[in-house]
């Protein structure tokens, strides 16, 4: 049954025996890269199918050593290569400084001590591979030592081939010992269908917990515990679970998984698979960029692996990712969170869906997002809690809804999305709404798509609430039952030219571009566009539509238009039902607080003031429908009004407000539309 309270990262869920907070006991000794392991091993080191095996050396150091067996040691001095054909035991290893473990190709080699992958190092990223290779790295490690040789397991993505490794393999024949360590598999059983209780930990890099890419899988509390960099979360590589391909179901129930590490991310769908998560912790916490990866990071998804900083971000992990083609993800009572960067991402996909029901989704570093939506993808949030650093949503071209865990909501999302809960499951979650606190904005568009809030979904946002880059973003809220939305610094909705530096192409790199583009403030005044009408509403309009709620706060548009960047003009088309609003709405010149936006000035994205000023190319066009009264705080610069027969428009207590229409003074009536240089001013 699902328990009914939302655990937060800051609560410590992992069962007593595999506390974060014991280390391990066992230490490794004079380890060449100092990455202390997060999580204590549990006495037991064989699940019940993937046991170990116990294998001498078939190979020789250069090719004339002698096989190593489990009581020994193992040396290779340097220079010297030491060549396995097979998994390896020993009780104490040291590798020194220009030492090489290989394998045959076709091979991977992974080592475990105490449980615990550990000592591999990846390649530099201009190696002209991608950086992809990993290999032990020089050191003396002592404890129970398993050297795992197991079949390939290369991925493309791209043009590269990225050479996973993993605790368990599985396809749709269930768990493929041959491609799996398990050596790294502690406690729990493991069956060709589910894993429970296991403990799953690494403090080398790029290695991969859990991969299935066949079948269906269920892991039932799994603790997993990885400390060391990934490569690329376009693809998993490094990440702790990962659920690929046609017809894979992968169910997390219970799981405890706490990274840290660039791209070290814990939970990946992709390639139409469904990931279903439910009851969970997952936390993701940065780790430390290469010093051959560019400054000023790269939009090249092959090497990319900081948040690019033109989102005004910073970070080097995101907690999640969905990729590929209709794959579906699903969050039910669990709490993801990331330092920085994301906590839930969709990239690199198409027609994805993304769902969290009663989960609290948080950046735990004080920049960051909630979720990233691209390629068409649909997102619900029904019951959630967002406690994010800048963004609720970042959106490039999607769907998204916020509203209330109705056990309607729910039933039909579980039945549409093959989500799988029970009627148990469905009777245990509690109808909740959702509350969003946003340390800066609530949705940033930076392409046409459409957001809806209802029920009683709270939005708290310490700047402005509604962020729109010279796209169609759309936002329908429904305030009907009690859905609220408040602005920290007074702005609700605010559309405005991209001001997004682009990457700049580079060659004699293994990256083809890197994020070193520059924003600078346009000066003078903007054109007026002969071919650009402002008082009526055209298809690439940005559009907020208000039913039934009591709003405070301005809405502006200073969009230029006028050719500039290939941009002849842009409305914003606002509509209010039985809606109050006490505010400015009008178009605008919005300024920076520096003229040029390189990385360094990277917060200053999407910082702005307004100035209300005369339409140019950016219409603003307001229709207050029945039952709704604007109240005018200031000067307000309109090209089309249109008001219900029950609708008015007031000014402050004490104040009145004046209409004028192409300068003409004009009396305000209900029942009227008004269109061309319209001005309300309040004296």
């Amino acid at each position: 049954m699902l328990p009914t309270d939302n655990r937060t990262d800051h609560e410590d869920t992992t069962p007593a025996s595999t506390s974060a907070a014991d280390l391990l006991d066992r230490p490794i000794a004079n380890r060449a890269r100092p990455r202390a392991l997060i999580i204590a091993v549990a006495a037991a080191f064989a699940p019940t199918l993937l046991a170990p095996a116990s294998a001498q050396a078939a190979g020789r150091k250069n090719g004339k050593g002698k096989g190593a067996k489990a009581d020994t040691c193992i040396t290779v001095g340097s220079d010297e290569t030491l060549t396995l054909t097979e998994t390896t035991t020993a009780t104490c290893l040291t590798i020194e400084e220009g030492g090489t473990i290989a394998v045959p190709d076709g091979y991977s080699l992974s080592l475990t001590v105490n449980g615990v992958e550990t000592g591999s190092e990846l390649a530099a990223l201009t190696d002209g591979n991608g950086g992809v290779a990993t290999a032990i790295a020089a050191g003396t490690y002592s404890g129970t030592i398993v050297l795992n040789v197991a079949e390939a397991t290369d991925v493309t993505y791209s043009t590269l081939t990225f050479p996973f490794r993993q605790a368990i393999y599985v396809d749709a024949d269930g768990v493929d010992e041959s491609k799996s360590v398990p050596s790294d598999v502690v406690g729990g059983t493991v069956s060709d269908t589910a894993a429970s209780d296991i403990t799953l930990l690494s403090n080398g890099e790029a290695f991969n917990g859990v991969y299935v890419a066949g079948g269906s899988y269920t892991l039932t509390n799994p603790t997993i515990a990885f400390d060391g960099n990934g490569r690329c979360d376009f693809i998993g590589y490094g990440a702790s679970v990962v659920g690929t391909g046609s017809g894979t179901t992968v169910v997390l129930d219970g799981a405890n998984i706490s990274n840290v590490g660039v791209v070290r991310t814990a939970v990946i769908a992709d390639a139409t698979a469904n990931v279903i998560v439910k009851n969970s912790t997952i936390h993701c916490a940065d780790g430390v960029v290469p010093d051959e990866y560019p400054s000023a990071g790269t939009g090249d998804t092959r090497y990319m692996i900081t948040v690019p900083w033109m989102l005004g971000l910073s970070g080097n992990v995101r907690a999640t990712n969905l990729l590929g083609a209709s794959t579906k993800a699903s969050y039910i009572n669990s709490s993801i969170s990331s330092e920085k960067w994301g906590a839930l991402s969709v990239d690199g996909g198409s027609y994805c869906t993304l769902t969290a029901i009663n989960s609290t989704i948080a950046n735990t570093g004080g920049e960051g997002y909630g979720s990233y939506a691209i390629g068409n993808v649909t997102e619900h949030f029904l019951g959630c809690t967002f406690d994010v650093g800048d963004y609720a949503l970042i959106h490039w071209g999607a769907s998204a809804h916020y509203g209330d865990s109705t056990a309607d909501a729910v039933s039909a999302l579980n039945d549409s999305l093959d989500i799988g809960l029970t009627s148990a499951e469905l009777s245990a979650l509690p109808e909740q709404s959702t509350t969003i606190d946003a340390g800066r904005f609530m949705v940033m568009w930076y392409a046409a798509g459409s957001v809806a809030i209802d029920g009683g979904t709270q939005v708290n946002t310490g700047e402005t609430t509604f962020m729109c880059k010279a796209v169609a973003g759309t936002v329908t809220v429904d305030g009907s039952d009690g859905a609220t939305i408040t602005s920290g610094n007074g702005v609700l909705f605010q559309l405005m030219d991209t001001d997004r530096p682009s990457s700049v192409t580079v060659s004699g790199y293994p990256w083809s571009s890197e994020t070193t583009g520059t924003y600078t403030e346009p000066t003078g005044s903007p054109t007026k566009s002969s071919s650009w009408t402002t008082t009526s509403s055209q298809s690439t309009d940005a559009k907020g539509t208000f039913t039934d709620i009591a709003l405070t706060g301005d809405f502006y548009n200073s969009v230029w238009g006028g050719g500039n960047a290939s941009l002849q003009g842009q409305n914003l088309t606002l509509s209010f039902t039985r809606t109050t609003i006490e505010g400015v709405i009008s178009a605008s010149t919005a300024k920076h607080s520096v003229s040029t936006i390189t990385k360094t000035e990277y917060r200053q994205i999407s910082e702005v003031t307004n100035t209300p000023s005369a339409v140019v190319n950016n219409g603003v066009l307001v229709t207050l429908g029945a039952g709704s009264t604007w109240t005018v705080t200031g000067t307000s610069y309109l090209s089309a009004l249109t008001l219900a027969s029950t609708a008015a428009i007031e000014a402050p207590s004490g104040k009145t407000v004046t209409l004028t229409v192409d300068g003409t003074a004009t009396t305000i009536t209900a029942g009227k539309s008004y269109t061309g240089a319209l001005t309300l001013t309040v004296s």
